[in-house]
């Protein structure tokens, strides 16, 4: 693998920091341990800013080129999951009911040992900021950095990420213009009826049978509503009423997941969600509220900033292990508020086989780690190459 010779002599640090992140697996913003292990290791590095404290345990840092240039962001999250990991490893999590199961210490990792060759060499113009970032998972750690002023603060022109993916070809790049990943929004459907016996339902406005129709009528949205060749998902995932066999319930509760890759296919959704608990409600006689939350936005890379990305993966990997039309993913990233902020990109970096994502045997394959940081380190000096 044509990986930058200096990172792997490095290879075996950059395990043995992803090997120790994931020991210490922290949640959402709360993540005091894991930010101090990177800025102990920037310090190491010799990077000439670390900014602390951005949405509350994120940090950039800053390492100045040569020359005058732009800024280029490159990011990695940095939080886990609360699932008891179930590896075996050595090194598995030593905080029950937290787990590092889907790479967010490999993307730190990866972007630690960028970090590290850059800092010693410096072969690019402007600047770089690494952004460490908390709270990909639960709470949006991406949108509030934007907000708390980071693009402006530190003058970030392009952002860049990456995230592994097991079971696609080890050391292969996937990635594509426009929408990568979904919007991913979620719904509560309250349902008030009025209960009694199992046998005189006559006497009952049924909540069960409300929250039934319902739910077949949501089936209509995407098949009757939107159009075929937009790609959009509506589920139902949870439906809970009732206590025993014969007593009909006073309520229910419906609850799903929406995603889409337009803004158009997401409001026509939300419109046709809200007319048809009302009307749905109406017919059985019930009282229904609908509550949608808007999640993350589409991640939408942009065209020349994939493009440009792509040629640097097939400058590390070779033509053949680069797609840059991937399917789009129907999971979500907040990666997406960045790039609502800023052009770039976003790409998966195929990780071979092993257990899934958020799976509890899950575990990131760190022979791929040295394959990112060469990623990471190309795009900055390709894009801007130093003054010799």
């Amino acid at each position: 693998m044509p990986i930058i010779n200096r990172i792997a002599d490095f290879a075996e640090d950059m395990t043995a920091w992803r090997q120790h992140l994931h020991t210490i697996p922290e949640l959402s913003f709360d993540c005091p341990k894991t930010a101090a292990f990177i800025k102990e290791r920037l310090q190491e590095f010799g990077v000439d800013e670390i900014h602390e404290g951005i949405a509350q345990t994120g940090i950039v840092a800053i390492i100045n080129g040569t020359g005058a240039g732009r800024t280029v962001g490159l990011r990695a999250d940095f939080d886990a999951l609360p699932i008891d990991e179930q590896t075996g490893v050595e090194y598995a999590s030593t905080h029950p009911g937290k787990m590092h199961a889907c790479g967010h210490d490999g993307h730190t990792t990866m972007l630690l040992g960028a970090a590290r060759y850059l800092a010693e060499t410096r072969n690019f113009a402007g600047r770089v900021a690494l952004i460490f970032q908390p709270a990909e998972e639960e709470g949006g750690g991406a949108q509030v950095m934007c907000q708390e002023g980071m693009m402006d603060r530190f003058d970030i022109a392009e952002v860049y990420g990456i995230h592994n993916i097991p079971g696609q070809e080890f050391g292969a790049f996937y990635t594509t213009p426009g929408p990568i990943m979904a919007a991913v929004d979620s719904f509560t459907i309250q349902i008030k009826g009025r209960g009694g016996h199992g046998a005189m339902p006559h006497e009952t406005a049924d909540p069960v049978v409300a929250a039934c129709g319902i739910v077949q009528a949501i089936q209509t949205i995407v098949s009757r509503n939107t159009h075929s060749a937009q790609e959009k998902v509506i589920s139902v995932t949870q439906i809970h009423t009732g206590s025993a066999s014969n007593i009909i319930p006073d309520s229910a509760m419906i609850n799903g997941t929406v995603r889409t890759f337009d803004k158009e296919t997401q409001d026509i959704i939300h419109r046709r969600l809200k007319e048809i608990v009302a009307g749905q409600a109406a017919s059985y006689g019930v009282e229904a509220e609908l509550d949608y939350e808007t999640g993350y936005p589409a991640t939408l890379n942009a065209p020349d900033q994939t493009e440009f990305a792509a040629s640097v993966a097939r400058a590390v990997v070779g033509d053949a292990k680069v797609d840059a039309n991937f399917a789009k993913v129907a999971g979500a990233e907040d990666f997406s508020y960045m790039l609502e902020e800023r052009p770039g990109a976003y790409l998966f970096l195929g990780a071979g086989e092993g257990a899934g994502l958020h799976h509890p045997k899950y575990n990131f394959n760190d022979e791929v780690a040295p394959i990112g940081a060469s990623f990471f380190v190309q795009l900055v000096e390709q894009m801007q190459p130093g003054v010799k």
